[in-house]
């Protein structure tokens, strides 16, 4: 199966580029809202601006199976969130300013050369503040033979808006689903909106990808794969996260991950000060 974004002419690309692009002049583009001009060098809640800061990239042999292929999973890690989750175990990324920014072909570069190293896709590790200057790279690597599939992978606190500039474009959805409760969700990462958010935007993704696909070795080529972290004393609402994810369809792919430890400021939450 082929990326979804190889059809894409020059002009679709153009124009899908300049709408997103312009969207940052009041910037809306992800759940967060927070209307700042990004052109203009201001920054909201994720701290970036208008070019992209990448943390680390390359193979990532951890990620989910069907990800992996023999290579791993071509992860590329971005600077800065729109959460501001308590215990992020990635705190030392996400929750910092990034530097001065990269041009977008040298984010381009770096999609070619995971393709090189032979990754089954190109996975986006939190990307819901950076999603014109992700398309302005796939746009520009595109054009130079760039053909795996595209994971976005979010934590789950993203718009509409946002996920519709995407359409076409991703070929595989992995969003985080954190909680089922508005008080968690404010307390723990300052979005008391998320439960409902979250489950219009995993509604929005399901209907672009539609169930996981894999290919005769195991691997993804298009689709929905959530991740639902456990925390402590039921803090995430488990069962009626799996009792959202089945109504929506009883084939989707979950991962219920067991891994959670308390990291950054999570010991100051007497909830959650456990593994």
């Amino acid at each position: 199966m082929t990326a979804a974004y190889v059809d894409l002419s020059r002009a679709q690309w153009r124009e899908r580029v300049g709408e997103a692009w312009s969207d940052m002049r009041e910037c809306r583009l992800c759940a967060r809202e927070c209307g700042v001009n990004r052109l203009e060098g201001e920054s909201g809640f994720c701290r970036t601006g208008s070019l992209p800061e990448v943390a680390s990239y390359g193979p990532h042999p951890g990620e989910e199976a069907p990800l992996r292929g023999r290579a791993g999973s071509g992860t590329i890690f971005f600077f800065g969130c729109n959460l501001g989750c308590e215990y992020c175990q990635n705190f030392d990324i996400s929750h910092v300013a990034p530097g001065r920014g990269m041009a977008l072909s040298r984010l381009g570069r770096i999609m070619l050369r995971l393709q090189q190293l032979g990754c089954p896709n190109v996975n986006l590790v939190s990307p819901s503040h950076v999603i014109p200057q992700i398309l302005g790279a796939l746009a520009w690597a595109a054009e130079r033979g760039l053909k795996i599939p595209v994971v976005y992978n979010t934590g789950g606190y993203d718009s509409l808006r946002g996920l519709r500039l995407l359409e076409g474009v991703v070929d595989i959805y992995m969003p985080d689903l954190k909680y089922q409760d508005a008080d968690a969700a404010e307390l723990l990462s300052a979005a008391p909106d998320y439960p409902e958010v979250n489950r219009e935007a995993i509604r929005e993704m399901h209907r672009q990808v539609g169930d996981l696909v894999v290919d005769r070795r195991g691997v993804a080529q298009r689709g929905l794969l959530v991740r639902h972290l456990v925390l402590p004393n039921d803090v995430a609402g488990s069962e009626r996260a799996m009792e959202f994810l089945a109504d929506l369809s009883p084939n989707t792919f979950v991962n219920v991950m067991d891994q959670y430890r308390p990291v950054h400021r999570a010991g100051h939450y007497p909830e959650i000060a456990r593994p």
